[in-house]
């Protein structure tokens, strides 16, 4: 099965040295591809001399194009950085192009990205790109970069609709997307049925599901709120239960492991050739994960 990661750019500041040790755990397992995620700029609010405050945007993470450099330095993968509408004018995403073209990266994954922090509803940069669809339209104008898209098996928390969303992802694909790749679920189920929707659909492209494993109790609660997905009643009763015993933390780790690699050895019987793992910056259960199965 073909493995691909996803790790976040460290905060400003972070030694490059962790994320470099973070990338060599995964390697291991020959990944087909690195992705790195990208940031919305976030709001500070800086005092003023009379007292008030002003509300700032400023850059808290380095940028994919150096994470991309720093690995590629190192490592011999493939990298698959993030490009997002949010936050760039169309002069941005071509310039941020070719910065990747001249690193040698010839991946991307093209996502609209979140609001900005405290902001309810998503709203494009003037001079930039609405929706995922037109991005991918761009990328493919420009040429030269294989496309990947993000697929939602529950559900965009914004669409009307599962048949919306979609549809929605119909669009992208008939912009220029070479592959989906899924948010996290945990019920292997909703996967199977999103893949036979899209199908019907018309979407013929592959749909790599993406995993990421629980490890906190903490997370029943976090995740679903984050991403507007479900913890099925028999994970969220077995993290309840380990959370109780004598070492909390470590139970409740191992209990969110197991059930990943549950859906790995499934997610294989059922003939799926390609696992999209989401690190957030931790392997030590992605490599537990991957040397039990």
């Amino acid at each position: 099965m073909r493995l691909s990661f996803e790790i976040v750019p460290p905060l400003t500041g972070i030694r490059i040295d962790e994320l470099l040790a973070t990338v060599g755990e995964l390697m291991e397992f020959a990944p087909s591809a690195i992705n790195v995620t990208s940031h919305r700029d976030e709001y500070e609010f800086v005092p003023k001399p009379d007292g008030s405050f002003e509300r700032r945007l400023t850059k808290s993470r380095i940028s994919p194009a150096d994470v991309c450099e720093a690995i590629l330095g190192r490592y011999d993968v493939n990298m698959v950085p993030h490009l997002i509408c949010g936050g760039n004018t169309a002069a941005d995403i071509d310039s941020l192009l070719e910065s990747f073209r001249k690193l040698g990266v010839s991946e991307v994954m093209a996502l609209r990205g979140d609001s900005v922090a405290g902001e309810r509803r998503f709203s494009p940069t003037p001079g930039g790109y609405a929706h995922a669809d037109e991005l991918v339209a761009a990328v493919r104008r420009a040429g030269g970069f294989r496309i990947g898209v993000g697929g939602y098996p529950e559900k965009h928390f914004e669409a009307a609709n599962p048949d919306a969303d979609i549809r929605n992802l119909r669009r992208k694909v008939d912009a220029g997307a070479d592959y989906v790749i899924t948010q996290m679920f945990f019920d292997n189920s909703v996967y199977y049925s999103f893949v036979e929707k899209c199908r019907a659909a018309g979407i013929t492209v592959p749909i790599i599901p993406g995993l990421k494993p629980l490890s906190t109790l903490r997370q029943l609660e976090l995740l679903p709120e984050t991403f507007s997905i479900d913890i099925p009643e028999d994970l969220a009763a077995a993290v309840r239960e380990a959370s109780r015993s004598a070492d909390p933390k470590e139970a409740v780790y191992r209990t969110g492991a197991q059930w990943c690699a549950a859906q790995c050895r499934d997610l294989a019987a059922h003939g799926v050739e390609a696992l999209h793992l989401y690190t957030m910056g931790k392997t030590r259960n992605i490599v537990e994960i991957l040397r039990s199965l």
